[in-house]
């Protein structure tokens, strides 16, 4: 039977995360961006099924918030509730350690990625001009944040 795991990111799964990032985004992160990442601490997490990779977290703890900088699933595996399982996964990490809420950056383009966050509560608080690379020139980014307990 096929088992799930979560467990940190290490260098070692750099470069299968490197396979799947380069196959979903026209923009992606580079391998030093997850190496850097890595060394500054960063909450990494990979999903795996067996020892096959589904997809991954990559979370900074700021203070009393946390922001979610990159949350992917393979694209095989997309709209199988992988990234919502993921998601939840990350926002129980964040109230572990204490944190209010969660801050996000969404490129309006990614309607299914801007749909998860809105179901599971996230709120549109405002945007940011430019902040995507894009074929034509720039893109904004949708700022989103969800507030967790008693105020939310």
């Amino acid at each position: 039977m096929a088992q799930f795991s979560i467990r940190p990111m290490t260098e070692a799964d750099v470069p299968t995360v490197i396979l799947v990032e380069n196959q979903i985004y026209e923009f992606p992160w580079t391998h030093r961006n997850f190496l850097d990442s890595m060394r500054a601490g960063y909450h990494m997490h990979c999903m795996w099924l067996d020892e096959e990779l589904v997809g991954y977290i990559v979370m900074m703890h700021v203070v009393d918030e946390f922001h979610l900088l990159n949350l992917s699933i393979r694209a095989d595996l997309q709209g199988k509730g992988h990234g919502k399982h993921l998601l939840q996964w990350g926002i129980g990490q964040a109230k572990l350690a204490n944190a209010i809420g969660m801050l996000l950056e969404v490129r309006p383009s990614n309607a299914e990625a801007k749909g998860l966050y809105e179901k599971e509560g996230f709120k549109l608080i405002g945007a940011r001009k430019n902040y995507y690379p894009a074929h034509a020139g720039r893109e904004d980014a949708l700022v989103m944040f969800k507030r967790f307990g008693a105020l939310a």
